[in-house]
């Protein structure tokens, strides 16, 4: 890879596997990325990451690090800042776009105040009147913790009862949960790579919602590219992409979360600034769809992450 020699990195070290409830898809994501490096030619070093994370990454003596770390430090800006102490550059978002993406109750705020369209929604505490605020979503939402990804801790109610059941639980993940309105449209996903929105994909579930097993496991999700939108709306829902990544201060590459409302509007749901790359993973596919190889992807994010510093 010449861009990476002419910036002087000749040791790249992939950063996966971490202790958060999506260590497994880290792991996964991580082995193809070593995989990838090594058929470009790159001198690879993986760093499993633990519990020992400083001794780790210390230890493997690396020039930049490409973060396939799911949840936790991975993508809350611990891992990122750490990573600027000890001045090795490194893929994706830096730490306060790190800190604040992840934060999905905190990405809403910000989209309410710049009037980005994004579900209605109430944070949960155990004083909340769980009967009025169900009401006021329309009868029907979905509880989230503010700081999982993956679909982990989420649940759709459609009573009171159930809206409590489901805080209660979700609050075993994250102390800040909420719930948002439920959409009934088509949900989208939308790749960034660096100063290009790639093509929108369309998510089709057999199961209640887009979850976890939907995600990771599933054989029969539906993943549609092109997506079935018309030329206007391919161009809307890129340019709401756009303005929902880089309004969190977001940088490289990462991935936009939508869905249609019963309108067809489009609401943004999340940015994911350290998205999967494993076999199920939709920024790949969105790239493969863009005239990029899984190889190409790795290239022009660690090339991105290159020439940042």
């Amino acid at each position: 890879m010449k861009e990476l020699d002419s910036k002087k990195i000749n040791r790249v070290g992939v950063l996966y596997g971490g202790v958060s409830a999506e260590r497994e898809i880290s792991l996964e994501s991580g082995r193809a990325i070593i995989d990838a490096c090594t058929r470009l030619g790159i001198n690879v070093v993986d760093v499993e990451i633990g519990e020992e994370v400083i001794e780790t990454i210390t230890a493997a003596n690396i020039d930049l690090a490409f973060i396939a770390l799911h949840g936790g430090i991975g993508e809350d800006g611990r891992l990122q800042s750490l990573l600027e102490m000890m001045n090795i550059p490194y893929t994706g978002s830096e730490v306060q776009p790190s800190v604040i993406a992840m934060n999905k109750l905190i990405s809403k705020r910000i989209w309410q105040g710049i009037n980005l369209p994004t579900p209605r929604f109430y944070q949960l505490t155990v004083d909340s009147d769980f009967e009025k605020v169900l009401e006021d979503l329309g009868g029907s939402a979905i509880v989230k913790p503010a700081n999982e990804g993956s679909s982990i801790g989420m649940a759709i109610v459609h009573s009171a009862t159930e809206l409590q059941k489901a805080f209660e639980q979700a609050r075993q993940y994250d102390a800040a949960v909420f719930v948002e309105e439920l959409l009934k449209g088509a949900e989208y996903t939308v790749g960034i790579l660096s100063d290009e929105v790639l093509p929108a994909i369309k998510l089709e579930t057999d199961n209640v919602f887009y979850d976890y097993d939907a995600k990771y496991i599933s054989e029969d999700t539906r993943y549609i590219c092109p997506c079935g939108l018309s030329s206007s709306k391919e161009r809307e829902i890129k340019n709401l992409s756009r303005w929902a990544f880089d309004s969190l201060g977001c940088r490289g590459w990462g991935r936009v979360d939508l869905m249609m409302d019963e309108n067809e509007n489009f609401k943004v749901l999340e940015v994911n600034t350290v998205p999967g790359m494993t076999s199920h993973s939709l920024v790949p596919m969105a790239a493969k769809a863009a005239g990029y190889s899984f190889d190409e992807l790795v290239s022009r994010i660690l090339t991105s992450a290159a020439s940042s510093k």
